[in-house]
């Protein structure tokens, strides 16, 4: 369809990750063996969580919905990448890929909140600790959840409203395996000022700013844990802290980097592998991270085991 000198694109082509031919079934089979490893850890989470009353806790809400944003975070991008590695077509429609935007955004955005609620959960509890249930009661603690939705929602409505307004005109291949935000950007033939501009402040108000207060709320529990000088103190703070720390600052550094410091001499080969750390190495890490290594998700699944072991005995 034609307007004028421009042609409309209905579709996109997607042209996925740089990977040789001959490595094309092995890659498959590790991005399809990371992709079941996430989908099962987390799904252990949120069954465990609901079936065992000991995990119906602050925490435990907190990391029940984080479970599910990583599950529909991964889901996003996954299927649609697994399918491109074993088909000959890679396109994905102008509607298909405005909405794997928007689902991308609102999952990606609702994990950073619900990490600021996490580490604020955990400083309350380190750091307060005879006062812990009178802070994190449970109407602050849906209220946060919630809020964390609403926010993300509108996020991401918002940057997908914008971005459907932009015209998109010869060019319609994309250089990377998902509709990515900054690549539609540059394939846009329309001025994209205001877009950028957008996510420049929006990403300081939910990246930025989520990823001070983890590090400050980290900072005060490591205060306060060395406040009493032990073996046992330091071992508590890198064991409380180390794991977390280190997939959040994957997970921020990775996107902050992408998008709000993005830089001239990024390939297109650096900014995908930069990418598959946020949207499939960090949901896959964040099961163990959290929960699984937990004594009491541990206890949960003891339990859980032990009450079908009975219930099959009867």
């Amino acid at each position: 369809m034609a307007e004028g000198n421009q042609t409309v694109i209905f579709q996109f082509l997607l042209l996925g990750l740089p990977i040789p031919t001959e490595h094309q079934q092995l890659y498959y089979a590790l991005f399809l063996l990371m992709y079941l490893t996430t989908i099962l850890g987390n799904l252990i989470i949120l069954i465990l969580i609901r079936l065992d009353s000991h995990l119906h806790t602050p925490m435990y809400l907190f990391l029940s919905n984080l479970s599910f944003s990583d599950l529909c975070f991964s889901s996003v991008t996954m299927p649609k990448l697994l399918q491109n590695m074993q088909s000959q077509d890679s396109s994905i429609t102008y509607a298909g890929c405005l909405t794997q935007m928007y689902f991308f955004l609102l999952f990606g955005d609702l994990e950073s909140f619900l990490l600021v609620a996490m580490a604020y959960d955990r400083y309350v509890a380190i750091c307060f600790p005879l006062h812990y249930m009178s802070i994190m009661s449970p109407r602050l603690c849906v209220s946060l959840v919630l809020l964390s939705w609403v926010l993300t929602t509108f996020h991401a409505m918002l940057h997908t409203l914008l971005m459907a307004r932009l015209s998109f005109c010869e060019d319609n291949v994309i250089p990377h395996f998902f509709c990515d935000m900054s690549a539609l950007l540059k394939l846009s033939c329309s001025d994209t000022h205001v877009n950028e501009l957008v996510i420049f402040v929006t990403g300081g108000l939910i990246l930025v700013i989520p990823f001070v207060l983890i590090l400050v709320s980290y900072a005060r529990i490591v205060s306060s844990i060395l406040k009493v000088p032990s073996a046992r103190g330091i071992r508590k703070a890198f064991s409380t802290c180390g794991s977390h720390l280190s997939v959040v600052s994957l997970f921020y550094g990775t996107i902050i980097g992408l998008y709000l410091c993005p830089s001239a001499d990024n390939s297109t080969v650096k900014e995908t592998v930069m990418a598959m750390m946020y949207t499939v190495v960090t949901p896959m890490l964040n099961p163990f991270i959290y929960s699984l290594r937990n004594r009491d998700m541990k206890g949960a699944l003891a339990r859980v085991i032990c009450k079908k072991k009975v219930f099959f005995c009867l």
